[in-house]
């Protein structure tokens, strides 16, 4: 059995002896979402499935879609030792979109919710290659689809979501805005502020070409992030076009964006708008 799964097992059987099963973090991911009155669905991406949740969405509100993208998740168990599922164990961005009002869509990552078994599934997906070619590709495609009969979209990303925002938003034509929190926009400076191996095979928004000037960019950092610093963020938005950054004083990288994002939601009318043909 692969050695990641017989330490997730072990700490299931830990942790969680009272109950008569352990769920896994798919599972405990679905009865959130049907709790927040989401519907679930399967996507065909390119080459890949991806999960994503949705709130309705009447035809009269179907001119903007927002689009929900999670971060990281559970890459690693630890060092050097991958999840044999990185489906996130506390989804921030599933919660935020319960307080949007516009229609929305949580759209999850190749291999995650569930999906981890699936063939073309390996550890490296959603380790080093986390913001790969392949996953981008595959998202891009899942989202041209889901976006059929919008006229644009607003992406929303927290920490690696958003770095998956930047990079989803250069490839699609209705994209108006991109919103991110904690991003991680430098891959490779990111790596070796914290002494960590480059994540080979992944995209890095730093070294990428601007994204489009009809593309409203608004950013958000925490003051006292320590694992994205809000430097690493403004430098790497340096040779974007009319991007706005702000950094929210005594806010952490996760902590407490929950207390922020209606206040946040509200700079998103002013922005929904068509994007440029």
């Amino acid at each position: 059995m692969n050695p990641s799964r017989v330490i997730e097992l072990f700490l299931c059987g830990l942790f969680f002896t009272q109950l008569s099963g352990c769920t896994s973090p798919a599972q405990r991911m679905d009865e959130q979402a049907a709790g927040l009155g989401y519907r679930k669905q399967v996507v065909r991406g390119a080459g890949y499935d991806h999960v994503v949740y949705s709130k309705a969405s009447p035809a009269a509100e179907r001119s903007v879609l927002h689009v929900y993208l999670e971060g990281d998740g559970t890459p690693w168990l630890r060092k050097q030792l991958a999840a044999s599922d990185p489906t996130p164990r506390n989804p921030l961005m599933l919660e935020f979109m319960a307080l949007d009002t516009m229609p929305s869509l949580y759209l999850g990552r190749p291999c995650y919710h569930g999906l981890s078994p699936a063939p073309a599934c390996t550890p490296e997906l959603w380790t080093n290659r986390r913001y790969s070619e392949a996953v981008v590709a595959s998202m891009t495609a899942a989202l041209n689809h889901l976006s059929a009969g919008y006229q644009s979209l607003v992406l929303l990303g927290y920490s690696g979501g958003g770095t998956l925002a930047m990079l989803i938003a250069e490839r699609l034509p209705k994209t108006a805005a991109v919103i991110t929190i904690a991003a991680n926009l430098d891959t490779m400076r990111w790596a070796a502020l914290h002494a960590q191996p480059p994540l080979t095979g992944s995209l890095n928004p730093a070294s990428r070409m601007p994204l489009p000037p009809h593309i409203r960019q608004v950013h958000f950092s925490g003051g006292d992030d320590d694992n994205v610093p809000p430097s690493l963020i403004r430098d790497a938005l340096a040779h974007q076009v009319g991007a706005t950054f702000n950094v929210i004083e005594k806010m952490g990288h996760r902590c407490c964006w929950r207390e922020s994002w209606p206040a946040i939601l509200k700079t998103l009318p002013e922005i929904n708008v068509s994007p440029m043909q």
